[in-house]
């Protein structure tokens, strides 16, 4: 899986980058330029997004590719409804999650919540690979990340599934919470006049 960016930084949207940003402010040093190196050449092999866990293989210096494990916190149940709710007091912020986009304020909302979308610090995350490094993360971790956020250009709803909801589920849920915007109303129109009759049929009539 190589990565489609050949030089300078990764991600396209403003949630791709962000998701960059957090990666870059753990300060793991050398093991970054390392990780954006693994991304650009393809050695990350395989990629799965799952509920609050991305799984990947990184063919490293050995003949086995590595395993790498990334989990984030699950929202619950609960924070889900109550974002349902921060989210459809603002039509547009609903109006554009149906429409497959991600407001660029959107983190305003789960901040109403008492939420965060993106994990804020290193701890929020759990990251594990098999391969013999000590450091965590490694730059094997590094790549996926790079490549996470490639992926979160393509479908942007991948990052609500890293944090435990789908993309139909999520719909559902901002269906009934969604108030579609007033429509404009129509201008009203001047009654027209009755039609007038010919004479020939003013006679009939009064026949």
């Amino acid at each position: 899986i190589k990565a489609q960016t050949k030089r300078g930084g990764f991600g396209q949207s403003w949630w791709a980058k962000r998701w960059i940003a957090v990666l870059e402010s753990f300060n793991i040093g050398a093991r970054l330029s390392r990780g954006r190196s693994y991304a650009r050449s393809g050695q990350v092999t395989h990629l799965e997004v799952g509920k609050g866990v991305v799984t990947a293989k990184v063919q490293g210096s050995r003949p086995k590719p590595y395993d790498v494990l990334i989990k984030v916190a699950k929202l619950s149940a609960s924070d889900w409804k109550k974002l349902a709710e921060s989210l459809g007091k603002q039509a547009l912020f609903a109006a554009k999650l149906l429409a497959g986009q991600m407001p660029e304020n959107i983190e305003d909302a789960f901040k109403a919540a008492g939420l965060s979308l993106f994990p804020d610090k290193s701890k929020d995350l759990v990251t594990d690979c098999s391969c013999p490094d000590w450091s965590n993360p490694c730059k094997h971790i590094a790549a996926v990340y790079y490549l996470l956020g490639e992926e979160f250009d393509r479908d942007p709803f991948l990052i609500f599934k890293l944090r435990g909801m789908t993309r139909e589920k999520l719909v559902a849920l901002l269906g009934g919470k969604a108030s579609a915007p007033p429509k404009p109303q129509a201008e009203s129109k001047p009654a027209e006049l009755p039609e007038t009759l010919p004479a020939e049929r003013l006679s009939l009539i009064h026949i």
